[in-house]
């Protein structure tokens, strides 16, 4: 091709018109079922990058979930309807009492994820991190029929070889013990001798989300299973922020957790988490009635369970917590490792504080992931002028991911407040809506605060030109978070 008498070499003919044509596809593609924010993200990298920008989209921007997973994701929710049915013949369900701009969300929370409210639970708040493993671990000695984990890390450390002599010894008297393990997040675990010896022990491990380029119906290698939870004997389950890690699985960042210790009948929908995730797996839809025993009320506590993930047709999560924001009346406190909301998620929590509503965010002051933190610092000018505190704790690595509205509503599990959780990871939450139960985490919160610096927004506003051009750089790669 000659142009000006210029000839130009084939090679850059073909790579200029194939740099235009990823372009104007990309243009069309990129913005179906996608936030604008997510979109814009990923059209400025393909535009500055083409060729390079669809490489990476390939496998880190679609939110592919193979069709066969998602037929199984409704299979296992039909399931879960089942089991209900039979779980509401013999176990108290009742109408939840929230206040008023609440009782909507609840509802939505049961149409979203499946589960409905159930009384009758009792929940122990562990802000210990050695004695939440030594309560799991005395529980699993004291199983008789089987023991269920969950985890997205079970590591291959000292407190990982603990919580596994425990399963060995279990399943020396002949208790069932299952570990479903995310493929990525424990692969030490399933890569090295560990695996294999609670395997010669009886135990079966499973790799969530295995990932390869010739594996059947592979997602993308970055749509994880986030959750952390288990069950023994279906009677008493675990759940909240916490890994079977040492706390200092990252060098130097201890991490500090909230856990959940619950009896109840909601431990039954903790229950049919773990039965859909394993069944995705093996085909095995484990709906035997020795996994959903009859449970009797252990105490007070309504409460559902609310499952999100790239399975389900909406961010479950998300919407939820939207929800109570915008029901809130008096005050909101939302404790999170990660904050990378996306615009409505901040239009939310802004409109609640301009309306009165008294809104803290308690983020730990060190990170273990400083790209994170920098973008998560470029929302915090907007969101201190519309009248939110941000506290930033000091002592260690917060790990704990729960929140608080009013004085009626609490919410515990693994998700954070990041486009990641909502959107690409499968997580779990536990929705609790009793006074007494938000009066104990909301003590814990309190704890945040007298151990935290917050934010002032006049220093704030003084801050380096290049730090501030640093997060707002950051928060340019949202999606990619």
């Amino acid at each position: 091709m000659t142009i000006e008498g210029i000839t130009l070499p084939p090679w850059s003919v073909m790579y200029v018109a194939s740099s235009w044509t990823v372009r104007l596809v990309m243009l069309f593609y990129v913005p179906q079922r996608r936030t604008p924010a997510a979109a814009r993200t990923w059209l400025l990298l393909i535009f500055l990058l083409p060729l390079p920008g669809l490489a990476v989209y390939w496998f880190f921007g679609r939110i592919y979930v193979p069709r066969r997973r998602r037929a199984m994701q409704a299979r296992a929710s039909q399931v879960i309807r089942t089991v209900q049915e039979q779980m509401r013949a013999r176990a108290a369900t009742v109408e939840v009492q929230v206040p008023e701009p609440l009782q909507g969300a609840a509802t939505l929370a049961a149409r979203l994820g499946d589960f409905e409210c159930y009384s009758g639970n009792h929940f122990e708040l562990i802000e210990d991190y050695e004695a939440s493993i030594g309560k799991l671990i005395a529980d699993i000695d004291t199983a008789r029929l089987h023991v269920h984990l969950l985890y997205y890390i079970f590591a291959d450390d000292a407190t990982g070889h603990r919580v596994a002599e425990a399963l060995i010894r279990a399943a020396s008297r002949g208790v069932k013990c299952i570990v479903l393990a995310d493929a990525i997040g424990s692969k030490r675990l399933l890569r090295r001798g560990l695996a294999r010896r609670l395997r010669a022990a009886g135990v079966e491990v499973q790799a969530l989300l295995p990932v390869g380029f010739l594996r059947r119906n592979a997602a993308r290698f970055d749509l994880r299973n986030h959750r952390k939870l288990a069950v023994v004997d279906g009677k008493i389950g675990y759940t909240g922020s916490q890994n079977i890690a040492g706390a200092e699985f990252i060098k130097g960042c201890p991490n500090e957790e909230l856990v959940l210790r619950v009896t109840g009948p909601v431990v039954g929908q903790l229950q049919a988490v773990f039965v859909a995730d394993h069944y995705f797996e093996t085909n095995d839809l484990g709906n035997n009635p020795v996994n959903f025993p009859e449970l009797a009320p252990a105490g007070d506590s309504i409460a559902q369970v609310l499952p999100s993930g790239p399975g389900y047709p909406r961010e479950n999560a998300r919407e939820f917590i939207i929800a109570m924001i915008y029901g809130a009346r008096k005050r909101v406190v939302i404790t999170t490792p990660y904050f990378v909301p996306d615009e409505p998620f901040m239009l939310a929590l802004t409109s609640a504080a301009e309306r009165g509503v008294e809104v803290h965010l308690i983020f730990s002051f060190r990170s273990n992931q400083p790209i994170t933190k920098l973008a998560q610092e470029s929302y915090y000018e907007d969101l201190m002028s519309a009248g939110v505190r941000i506290h930033l704790y000091q002592p260690g690595f917060l790990h704990a991911k729960h929140l608080t509205i009013d004085d009626d509503v609490a919410l515990i599990g693994s998700t954070n407040i990041d486009i990641r959780s909502f959107a690409l990871n499968a997580e779990v939450s536990l929705l609790i809506y009793d006074a007494s139960v938000v009066k104990q985490l909301r003590a814990v919160q309190e704890r945040y605060f007298r151990d935290s610096q917050e934010v002032a927004a006049e220093q704030w506003s003084r801050r380096s030109t290049v730090r501030r051009t640093a997060q707002n750089l950051a928060r340019l790669a949202d999606s990619f978070l």
